[in-house]
């Protein structure tokens, strides 16, 4: 018994870590994809440089081929944790249970976690499989022109309004998983609570709002 709650701690851990280290990718990745709020001509040129000089950095590179394997580990560990549970007494994974009463979105995390899983995979095939592998042409300045493609996708209202959707389910992850990282790690001390729950309201609504607005000002307005 000693040694399953050994394993289960672990393994709360390592989500809680990679967890985190994908929330400070999404501000990174928010902040190079705000160019698209930049005029036409100027965003056009400065995202398809920005684009460029992270394909070619080898320390991006490295950093991307961590985020790819806290994603797969994410989710590998998310599946664990909720099957052993289910198998325990068949009770679902929650990552907090000290409230009398959970939130409809802690108790649905694996329905959130799908959701973002699906969208995750269908924009790494519209975006990232096309750059790296598509026939993308050049820009004026010789870089793969990433931002035309961003516009011609955006301008597909189906596509805007699953986006938004999907961060809305990503916003409620965010919101769920932050709290219970900080439990995990055990940094969710009385004294700092409120601060930590306005800083993980502010991040979860701010980062999604952001990435949500993206596709709708392309969309109506480029």
């Amino acid at each position: 018994m000693g040694q399953r709650k050994q394993q289960t701690l672990s393994r709360k851990n390592w989500m809680a870590f990679t967890g985190l280290f994908l929330c400070s990718f999404l501000v990174i990745h928010l902040l190079g994809n705000l160019q698209l709020f930049l005029p036409d001509e100027k965003a056009h040129q400065q995202f398809n440089a920005y684009s460029h000089l992270l394909s070619g950095n080898i320390l991006i590179k490295i950093i991307s081929y961590v985020l790819y394997a806290s994603i797969v580990a994410h989710v590998v560990y998310a599946v664990i944790i909720t099957v052993t549970n289910k198998r325990a007494g068949g009770i679902k994974y929650h990552y907090d249970r000290r409230g009398a009463v959970s939130k409809w979105y802690s108790r649905n995390m694996g329905l959130l976690g799908t959701v973002i899983f699906i969208f995750l995979v269908i924009h790494l095939r519209d975006f990232w499989y096309i750059y790296k592998f598509g026939q993308l042409p050049l820009d004026a300045q010789g870089n793969k022109d990433l931002y035309t493609l961003v516009v011609a996708v955006y301008s597909e209202l189906w596509y805007v309004v699953i986006y938004v959707i999907c961060m809305i389910a990503l916003c409620y992850h965010l919101l769920h998983g932050f709290f219970s990282a900080a439990r995990t790690l055990g940094v969710y001390h009385p004294r700092y609570a409120q601060w930590i729950r306005v800083f993980g309201w502010a991040y979860s609504i701010g980062i999604c709002a952001g990435f949500a607005a993206i596709p709708v000002y392309v969309h109506f307005l480029k």
